[in-house]
């Protein structure tokens, strides 16, 4: 059994050992095979994105694994989570977009200065500063200059900008976010199939002992002349089928445990070890709240939807600058400069010394600038069209994201009741096909069944505890989606 996840944000499918069949959030089916034991059927259910925005301000170093330590799926879920590569890229694209307000803050706020210096050589005919003359002799020059410039108006862009920027470092978060869950649901998936199939082991191998105890009693029943070569030979040949099963469920466990040492970004040269008790996935206390409570909840907190909102808020911020890009701008520029000179090539020219100079050649400026636009080829009426069309296509995108939310939730909630009456239907199912397994077993013994009868019960037996386990996994991954959609990360639960 390979879990499935079909996230709002990002879908992720897997297969199961035998045919099985779910409904993707668009509500398409999907078909997985893998022929393997027929004591399991089906995919574990669709999941989705996130609740709750949690901010980072640096990107984290890679957890180091403890050797020798038994973890749990809150442990694994943890570890995963911040070795992440996919974790790590987005928090350092948050820190872009923390860089990326500093900047707009600046910007807005605050002039900019800049500072200018020259020297140079002159030979030839040029212009005496002093005289204002024309002078063909060697000159040297210096000059210095400072000036800062601050936009006053600017049709409202900068302040447009500090909300734009504003907005995506709420959507990184989100983002963030997204990607967290994304990790902790494909832990849970690989966590739960290397559950399964450690149980589904463990199960098969005590029916290989029991196998080998059958054959052995059937022989020796042959040898009494109560049961037939016939009876040996389909012992052996249900021992057989049981060995393959075996072995094939061993092979299953360790292709599921390094699927999920590769989610986890687990180092190679170390032996993972998760706890496979099932009692400890149960939840503490169950709450039986609506479904509109729940879309409610989630159309607040999942990030694919704050990422939409943010997204629309952004075009209209986009929108509004480009409306105001049509009125005149106003900036406000100052300066001082001032310069040095001398003619080291004229004989008998005393220079003026050079802090007189610098004091006397000084000056300053004051620059009141404004900008009307006339006519720039309709470049302004195309940025406002293009904006308009943007804005738009981000507010639907905004109530698809919420249409989505409300269809998945609605989805993940009937899955989840569903996979409840299915584990209760699979425990009954299963305690009647034990008594029924103890019942043959003790008939085979007296010789009153046939190994046909005996091996039928105790197929059956097999397959009612394979469905039991696999019920019992798929409804707490279900549950598990249904308290995320109403607010509880992944991490929490």
């Amino acid at each position: 059994m390979v879990l499935t996840s079909v996230t709002a944000g990002a879908h992720a499918q897997g297969t199961s050992p035998l045919a099985t069949e779910q409904r993707d959030a668009n509500g398409t089916k999907t078909i997985a095979q893998l022929a393997s034991l027929e004591s399991t059927r089906e995919v574990l259910p669709t999941t989705y994105d996130t609740a709750q925005v949690t901010e980072h301000v640096s990107v984290q170093a890679p957890e180091q694994p403890a050797t020798d330590k038994t973890l749990t799926l809150r442990e694994c879920m943890e570890y995963a989570v911040s070795n992440s590569t996919q974790v790590r890229i987005q928090q350092s694209k948050n820190d872009d977009a923390r860089l990326d307000r500093r900047d707009a803050i600046l910007k807005a706020f605050t002039p900019s200065v800049d500072g200018n210096s020259y020297g140079y050589y002159r030979w030839g005919r040029s212009i005496d500063p002093e005289t204002n003359t024309y002078v063909t002799t060697t000159s040297l020059n210096q000059g210095f200059s400072v000036s800062a410039g601050i936009s006053l108006f600017d049709g409202f862009s900068a302040i447009n900008n500090l909300k734009i920027t504003r907005t995506a470092v709420a959507m990184g978060h989100s983002q963030e976010q997204q990607e967290r869950d994304k990790v902790c649901l494909a832990t849970i998936e690989a966590y739960f199939n290397v559950i399964y199939y450690t149980k589904l082991t463990e199960i098969l191998e005590d029916k290989v002992n029991n196998a080998k105890s059958a054959v052995q009693l059937a022989e020796r029943q042959e040898q009494l002349g109560s049961k037939g070569y016939a009876d040996v030979v389909q012992m052996k040949a249900d021992l057989a089928d049981r060995e393959y099963e075996l072995m094939t469920a061993k092979n299953s466990r360790d292709n599921a445990r390094i699927t999920l040492e590769d989610v986890m970004y687990w180092p190679v040269d170390e032996e993972l070890v998760i706890d496979t008790d099932l009692t400890a996935l149960q939840p503490a206390s169950k709450q039986d709240i609506a479904a509109d409570d729940i879309v409610n909840t989630a159309a607040k907190s999942m990030p694919s939807v704050l990422i939409a909102r943010n997204q629309r808020d952004n075009a209209f911020y986009s929108l509004r600058t480009a409306k105001w890009q049509f009125l005149p701008s106003l900036g406000l520029y100052g300066g001082w400069s001032t310069s040095y000179y001398t003619y080291p090539g004229q004989s008998g020219y005393t220079p003026v010394p050079y802090g007189r100079q610098f004091k006397n050649n000084g000056g300053e400026y004051l620059q009141l600038s404004l900008t009307i636009p006339i006519y720039d080829r309709l470049s302004k009426h195309t940025a406002l069209a293009k904006k308009r069309n943007a804005y738009q296509r981000a507010s639907l995108e905004y109530d698809k994201s919420l249409r989505d939310v409300e269809s998945e939730v609605r989805r993940a909630v009937q899955d989840r009741d569903g996979a409840e009456a299915a584990l209760l239907q699979a425990e009954r199912r299963a305690e009647v096909y034990d008594e029924a397994f103890r019942l043959n077993a003790r008939k085979f013994e007296q010789g009153l069944i046939s190994s046909i009868e005996y091996n039928t019960a105790s197929s059956n037996y097999l397959k009612a505890q394979a469905e039991k386990l696999n019920a019992e996994l798929q409804y707490q991954l279900k549950r598990r989606v249904v308290d995320y959609y109403n607010g509880v990360p992944y991490l929490e639960q």
